[in-house]
């Protein structure tokens, strides 16, 4: 009984009982009739085929989902908002939904924090962020869109900030709080960051903006987060586009993979400015001084090539981060959107992953950054296989037995040797999606194709290769690292693009490793420990569920060794809906 107690005196223990009791009371409604989102879309998809519905993603039960928006850790919870539409599959009636969670993999909805229906907002509530006031309470700022279809900045502050889940959210009287600027195309101001305070005191937060034909970080600062005046000078500004949606502004240590306040000031720092546009998430990597609010950078988007960095080379866009106080990390999510098509969408009655949440820190070089899978993915990992030292002869291929296919999470690892029979990378410039696609999966080389075959069909019909190749340069090693999705589904109307990312090998240790998530149409491959990452989506018709294969092969003239292979099925995660039924906005 004393143990009882002390447990029940942590309000975490508290937290996940009351979870767990909302999770219950959803069972027992259903049995006395009463209606439960995420239940009763079940029943009415019982005899639907759901093939491409993920089992350990985030999704809502129905509907269209986007941008990722003010993800926070907050009271011991962790709260995930993103742009929905309640009412349909497709995009429209932009609102916030909300759910939460205590490990970040099994989610419980709560009802629609924002809904359009004021005048600065009546035409949609877009992304936006949250950010923590020295008072410890979280406060929303977000985009609006009025009857112009102007866009401007609004705030939301809780009903009740001592409620840990955060149901209810208010909108403030002082809306809109911000306006476009003078000089600013109205209908291109949006998706402010969170906020960051300087050693003066005042917060500071960037906005994404169209002024003349530039893309540009513009710069706000407050005393109070509610009254804000307009920098002389833009954060940063990009000639590569002529819109920077979604930025996000961090800072990472120089040294280590612990997470940083996004306020963190000082010595061995860097700061990464993140924007969204042509359908990636760049990044640049610079010093930023508070002082003056300068952030020096030295290149654009997308210069040098190699240092045209993203976070993902594939299916990746609208990303947000934020700072896990609890376990000193930088989260890192993104919205997944769908290859397939709008009927698809209707039929499936949903659109739109989220990736699994990443951490995010810099790599040892201080040149990139390094994304891997929070940990508590592997909670969900069951039955396992492994293999070692196992020896991949040119042309051979090895069938991965004992594991769901389907929905797995595979660790492989591989060794090279007599590299100077690697193939000359010719040109210091070129483009790596150009490359993987000039030299598809099916294109023997000396060393690769070699990787995984992943929800292949039991002939390999259909599969989608994750596989690298190695070259020489002059100075070193490239590894080109690409995504085949060619073949990846016998639909001929769903996308088949073939991603591709370039990666550094060390010639000294001669080895290169993949991760790969597979979960029924959404693939995450991590390069490297995360050097590289491409996410894909594709739509089999053949390789679903039990019918799913997994393949390691080498499709190249020289020997190598797989000298580390583990793989696991992957149980479902638990994601309940408690959301209510809305009335259609009018």
């Amino acid at each position: 009984m004393m143990w009882l107690l002390t447990q029940l005196l942590s309000l975490k223990t508290l937290m996940k009982i009351y979870g767990f009791c909302v999770f219950s009371l959803c069972c027992l409604l259903i049995i006395n009739g009463v209606e439960v989102a995420a239940f009763k879309d079940h029943r009415l998809r019982s005899n639907v085929s759901q093939p491409y519905r993920t089992g350990y993603h985030f999704q809502p039960s129905k509907n269209w989902m986007n941008d990722p928006n003010g993800p926070v850790y907050y009271k011991g919870v962790y709260h995930f908002f993103y742009q929905y539409n309640p009412y349909g599959p497709l995009w429209g009636n932009m609102s916030w939904g909300h759910a939460i969670s205590y490990d970040l993999i099994n989610w419980l909805h709560l009802d629609i924090a924002l809904i359009p229906n004021d005048p600065y907002d009546i035409n949609g509530c877009f992304s936006g962020s949250i950010t923590i006031l020295p008072t410890g309470e979280p406060v929303i700022i977000y985009t609006g869109v009025d009857e112009n279809l102007h866009q401007l900045q609004n705030l939301a502050f809780p009903k009740n900030s001592s409620d840990p889940l955060l149901n209810e959210w208010v909108k403030s009287s002082l809306n809109p709080i911000l306006t476009p600027p003078d000089g600013v195309d109205p209908l291109n101001f949006r998706d402010p960051s969170t906020g960051w305070m300087g050693a003066d005191g005042e917060w500071r937060v960037v906005i994404g903006a169209k002024i003349n034909t530039q893309g540009s970080g513009i710069l706000y600062k407050s005393k109070d987060f509610k009254s804000w005046v307009k920098t002389s000078s833009s954060l940063h500004f990009s000639n590569k586009t002529n819109m920077l949606e979604c930025p996000d502004f961090y800072p990472v240590a120089v040294n280590g993979t612990n997470g940083l306040d996004t306020s963190v000031q000082g010595n061995n720092i860097r700061h990464v400015f993140k924007a969204s546009f042509h359908d990636h998430d760049y990044y640049v990597l610079g010093k930023y001084d508070p002082k003056n609010d300068q952030y020096d950078v030295g290149v654009d988007f997308m210069d040098n090539n190699k240092e045209s960095l993203r976070y993902d080379y594939g299916r990746f866009y609208a990303s947000k981060s934020f700072y896990d106080n609890e376990k000193k990390r930088r989260i890192l999510w993104s919205w997944v959107n769908e290859g397939d098509t709008n009927s698809g969408a209707v039929s499936k009655g949903w659109s739109g992953l989220q990736t699994i949440p990443r951490s995010i820190w810099l790599s040892e070089k201080g040149d990139q950054l390094v994304q891997w899978p929070v940990k508590e993915l592997e909670e969900l990992r069951t039955r396992k296989v492994h293999y070692g030292n196992k020896k991949l002869t040119g042309g051979s291929m090895i069938k991965i037995s004992g594991i769901t296919a389907s929905q797995a999470d595979v660790e492989i690892t591989f060794s090279l040797s007599n590299l100077k029979n690697a193939e000359v990378l010719s040109a210091e410039v070129v483009d790596p999606q150009i490359l993987c696609t000039q030299k598809n999966a099916s294109m023997s080389g000396n060393f690769g194709p070699f990787g995984l075959l992943v929800l292949a069909s039991r002939d390999l019909t259909e599969h989608t290769a994750v596989f690298f190749r190695v070259f020489r340069t002059a100075k070193s090693f490239q590894v080109l690292m690409c995504v085949d999705q060619s073949r990846s589904s016998l639909r001929p109307e769903v996308d088949k693009l073939i991603y591709g990312a370039f990666l550094a090998l060390d010639p000294r240790y001669k080895k290169i490793s993949l991760r790969t998530l597979i979960d029924h149409s959404i693939i995450e491959s991590f390069g490297a420990n995360g050097l590289a990452c491409i996410t894909a989506r594709v739509y089999p018709k053949l390789a679903i569920g039990d019918e799913a294969y997994l393949y390691a092969f080498n499709n190249g003239t020289q020997s190598l060794s797989i000298s580390s292979l583990n793989a696991w099925s992957m149980k479902k995660a638990q994601i309940v809906s408690t959301r209510k039924r809305r009335k259609p906005i009018k």
